[in-house]
């Protein structure tokens, strides 16, 4: 046979009767046996999933099913830490081959070390499966305002009471404005009970608030700080220094002149000329040296150191020597030019009267 498998042998068995052989002289008769009345030993096949700690959470079913080996079949047993089942709380069903293990819903009180028991006669297997319920945890406590400075503020807080039986992965940090009232998360899974909130705008109030968070999710509420964080502005003293002001006065000084110009009698003109000084200065206008008053011929406008003078249909006595003279009280300055005015074109309609009146006569 090979290696490891089972061999069945045939033993030659003398068996004695007290009466003697029935039939002299023939051989002894052979029984066989076989390994058939041989009981394997029983054996828990726990899953693999079973073999650590088997977290659900509060409130989920929990429905194992483990596989196990023996006959005939064997005596199952549940036991919890020791103590029998609650069958208020668990359901167990036995078959040949496994072994049902049913909660319909999952409660913390649901945790711990459930043991199970196999037994064929003196012959028994055991195994331990270890059974996690697991809730959200509570919110932390103790939160408080440790320092405000600059954008910044620190916070500190002790963990919660119930971190609802398993490890706390960690604290979710929110901050609010009291103007929008918003929260808005600054941190998450800070691994510690204590942080720094950076980044704050000045002027601004904050509240802050804290939830806790494991496998199961966030704390159903959060600590909230009691007081406000006010981000003040900080106080800069402003020291001007002394200089002493320009002074910008300066007499008239015509930077564009006025410029000689020839234009046809009955059609407007304008003279133009650019003047800088400080304080503003008085613009006059004159015509062959007499000052331009109150003439409605004429429209004189000052605007941004700009000076026009609009003379409105011009005749042959408009033309001559017109001067702008710019007065402030550090002093004066003035330009000239003279306007060429010119007669309509006269002669050609005469010419054509000439001509065309003699030559209507003899058509006539």
């Amino acid at each position: 046979p090979r290696p490891g498998a089972p061999c069945h042998r045939v033993l030659p068995l003398a068996v004695r009767t007290l009466s003697g052989s029935p039939h002299p002289g023939e051989p002894p008769p052979t029984i066989p046996t076989s390994p058939q009345g041989l009981l394997p030993h029983p054996k828990i096949r726990v899953p693999r999933h079973l073999r650590q700690t088997y977290i659900r959470p509060a409130g989920e079913v929990v429905n194992l099913l483990i596989p196990f080996q023996g006959k005939p079949r064997p005596q199952v047993s549940w036991s919890k830490d020791g103590q029998p089942l609650d069958p208020k709380r668990v359901t167990v069903r036995n078959g040949d081959r496994d072994t049902i293990f049913f909660i319909r819903k999952a409660e913390r009180s649901d945790s711990g070390q459930y043991q199970l028991s196999i037994k064929i006669d003196r012959l028994e297997d055991k195994a331990t499966i270890d059974i996690r319920v697991i809730e959200q945890p509570g919110p932390p406590e103790n939160l408080k305002l440790v320092d405000v400075w600059g954008f910044n503020v620190a916070l500190e807080w002790s963990p919660p009471k119930d971190n609802g039986n398993t490890a706390l992965k960690g604290y979710t940090v929110q901050k609010s404005d009291r103007k929008s009232g918003q929260w808005f998360t600054v941190l998450e899974r800070c691994p510690r009970p204590s942080c720094t909130v950076s980044d704050l705008i000045i002027g601004n109030s904050y509240s802050f608030r804290v939830f806790s968070e494991n496998a199961c999710g966030y704390s159903a509420t959060a600590a909230v700080t009691t007081e406000l964080a006010h981000i003040r502005k900080p106080e800069i003293a402003c020291k001007p220094k002394k200089y002493s002001g320009r002074d910008f006065s300066e007499p008239p000084k015509f930077t564009q002149p006025l410029a000689d110009r020839s234009t046809t009698r009955g059609y407007n003109t304008q003279l133009f000329c650019c003047v800088r000084a400080f304080p503003k200065p008085k613009i006059i206008w004159l015509k062959n040296q007499t000052e331009i008053r109150e003439d409605p011929k004429y429209i004189s406008v000052f605007n941004e150191g700009v000076c026009s003078l609009e003379i409105r249909k011009p005749s042959s006595f408009d033309g001559g020597l017109y001067t702008c003279k710019a007065v402030n009280p550090l002093g004066e300055a003035s330009v000239d030019c003279r306007l060429d005015v010119k007669g309509k074109a006269g002669g050609l309609v005469a010419l054509v009267a000439l001509f065309l009146v003699p030559a209507l006569g003899l058509l006539v």
